[in-house]
């Protein structure tokens, strides 16, 4: 069966304020979790950390930067006239509602090794998404390369936590 692939468009200024709202939709979702949990806890402030643990402000600046690709390649998915269109955005929200359930899943159940199934889980949602938007937009799948790579890296940091406390 032959896809197509979308033919770029130039965005007009109406699209470029839809990407925007994208952008802006994204960093909500992805960040009322941290907003209403926390590791200034007693809890996470107590585990023993492994060596390559970054320093907390990385997350932030991390997180926000990775939002915003996510939803510019949301964007560029939503707006693509293409097959596939729809299951790469089914498989975005199902990877996002991962997402934003594995910082409870640590923080407030105070629970690494359920967080630690939540995020391997999300890996491989994560890589489906990439595979799904690749069918419908290759610049879109590209946004995402980096936010597998955190994910990735956030897997092992959340392995490593759970071992060095287990």
């Amino acid at each position: 069966m032959a896809t197509r692939t979308s033919t770029p468009r130039v965005p007009d200024r109406g699209s470029i304020l839809r990407a925007v709202g994208f952008v802006i939709l994204v960093n909500v979702v992805g960040s009322v979790p941290g907003v209403l949990s926390s590791p200034d806890s007693p809890w996470f402030r107590a585990l023993e950390k492994p060596w390559f643990y970054p320093p907390e402000i990385a997350f932030p600046v991390v997180w926000t930067a990775l939002f915003t690709l996510l939803g510019i390649a949301l964007w560029l998915v939503w707006r693509a006239d293409a097959d596939g269109r729809r299951l790469a955005l089914g498989l975005f929200v199902v990877q996002m509602a991962f997402n934003v359930a594995w910082t409870p899943a640590f923080f407030t159940l105070e629970a690494p090794l359920v967080a630690l199934g939540v995020i391997l889980v999300l890996w491989g949602l994560v890589v489906a998404t990439i595979a799904a938007f690749r069918r419908v937009d290759r610049r879109a799948a590209a946004l995402l390369v980096p936010y597998l790579a955190w994910v990735t890296f956030a897997a092992v940091l959340n392995f490593e936590l759970w071992r060095l406390n287990a």
